[in-house]
């Protein structure tokens, strides 16, 4: 079967049963909500129970070891299938649409760096709430994502996910990542114009189909797929990687590369923060200070809402570990920015003195790209690393380190890989692409170490 054939059975199954999706979203929202809210009914878990013993530890594994991670990976083989065919946040939002007043969606909620803000957000509260460790916490986090994508989408936009396209915490991301994709919906006849934004038509994300060039606001509804139709779109299977090679023709966003720098630098300082003896010495620099000083409001605890306050489990945040956790992660994120924006403004000088053509700001957009392969590992690896708890018990933890570290030595290539094509098209001579690649490669490698500990530990 030939890669078209196979992209017509895929188009075909799913044109017919769309009319029936609204049931597995039914049957999503109802399995989110059991994974979320169970716990909380449940008695805490004994001492040495197990992701497999115990529905608690059962929980955290669904979210952390299968969701998280798996969802990313996802995005290589399907896009963003995981939020037009499953997500239950998305498809609450616009039940929730179905009901409400459907207002116009303002300015300040269209504003590209929402999804940021929203990310770096959660991410933080995520962190200082210990969503991770607490089914308190998580049901805060995921209920709380839960309850503003329904509000959002009640008030807001007419037939539209306004959730999903404007404030979703993982959807820009996800969107960056699905740019790697193998499955691109691709208008039958495309307009000129390049890609758009509109409240009209069939679809829900505010795409202009006929003028659709990217993939990160695809969801993969299939709403506008209409064989036969030329005016619908069609499902074409690509080779993983082919969006960004040629992110030229697919509407290199700027916006998206400053997001793909912080959120990088934001989960590295979340998972710092929580194992590098680091953050215990400031802790303890900064409680001496505190007392010195006579701010002894921050050797007190704050609200358990955005702080993990339980002394049943001898965990008890004060109001230093909110603001050194918050601080950590966001000057681990200012670096990690910062040395990713320094590697690409010099791999896009080196570029233009190398022959390339444009201007230094399109160079550099489209260079940013280079980085998603290598990213998209680290957050995989470093935080949904519970993905490989399975494999420690059957193999051993050496197996399971030389698993991630194959998985970044391919992340890191493929970013190799991807800079190498951008400059191609960029027009760079082959004999002389080799400079500007350095700095890339360099900032790829920046963050592969960064991630070491999640490898091989400290």
């Amino acid at each position: 079967m030939t890669l078209a054939q196979l992209a017509n059975s895929i188009e075909t199954f799913f044109v017919r049963h769309r009319d029936r999706l609204k049931y597995l979203h039914a049957a999503m929202f109802v399995f989110f909500m059991a994974v979320i809210f169970g716990p909380l009914l449940l008695p805490e878990p004994p001492p040495g129970a197990t992701t497999f013993t115990h529905v608690r530890p059962f929980a955290s594994y669904m979210l952390w070891g299968m969701w998280f991670p798996l969802v990313f990976l996802s995005v290589i083989f399907t896009g963003r299938s995981w939020c037009g065919l499953l997500c239950p946040m998305g498809a609450a939002a616009e039940w929730g649409n179905k009901l409400g007043p459907q207002r116009a969606i303002p300015r300040w909620m269209r504003w590209e760096g929402m999804p940021i803000v929203s990310f770096l957000i959660v991410t933080i509260l995520g962190q200082t709430v210990g969503v991770r460790e607490h089914p308190e916490a998580a049901a805060e986090v995921f209920g709380g994502t839960m309850l503003a994508a329904i509000v959002v989408g009640f008030i807001y936009g007419r037939r539209r996910r306004a959730w999903c396209r404007h404030l979703c915490p993982i959807g820009l991301l996800l969107g960056i990542f699905s740019r790697l994709g193998a499955v691109e919906f691709r208008p039958v006849v495309r307009l000129p114009g390049g890609d758009t934004y509109t409240e009209k038509g069939a679809c829900p994300m505010m795409i202009d189909l006929p003028r659709k060039e990217e993939s990160r606001h695809c969801i993969e509804c299939f709403r506008c797929v209409n064989p036969g139709a030329k005016g619908g779109m069609n499902v074409v299977l690509r080779r993983p990687g082919a969006e960004v090679e040629n992110i030229r023709d697919h509407h290199a966003n700027p916006m998206e590369v400053w997001f793909l720098f912080l959120g990088t630098g934001i989960a590295l300082g979340g998972f710092l923060w929580g194992i590098l003896p680091l953050y215990q010495d400031l802790r303890e620099a900064l409680g001496e200070l505190a007392i010195g000083q006579g701010w002894y409001w921050l050797t007190a605890p704050g609200p358990s809402w955005l702080m993990s306050v339980h002394p049943e489990r001898r965990q008890v945040y004060l109001w230093m570990d909110f603001t050194l956790i918050s601080g950590f992660m966001t000057a681990v994120m200012l670096a990690m920015t910062a040395a990713l924006t320094f590697t690409t403004a010099a791999a896009s000088v080196l570029a233009g003195r190398c022959g390339a053509d444009l201007g230094f700001r399109q160079r550099f957009s489209e260079l940013g790209y280079q980085y998603a392969p290598v990213a998209m590992v680290s957050l995989v690896v470093g935080l949904g690393g519970q993905l490989f708890t399975p494999l420690q018990v059957l193999a051993g933890a050496h197996v399971v380190g030389m698993t991630k570290g194959g998985l970044f030595v391919l992340g890191l290539v493929w970013s190799i890989w991807l800079g190498e094509r951008i400059l191609r098209r960029q027009g760079v001579p082959a004999a002389a692409r080799i400079l500007p690649l350095l700095p890339g490669a360099l900032g790829s490698a920046l963050v592969a170490l960064g991630w070491w500990p999640a490898i091989f530990g400290l």
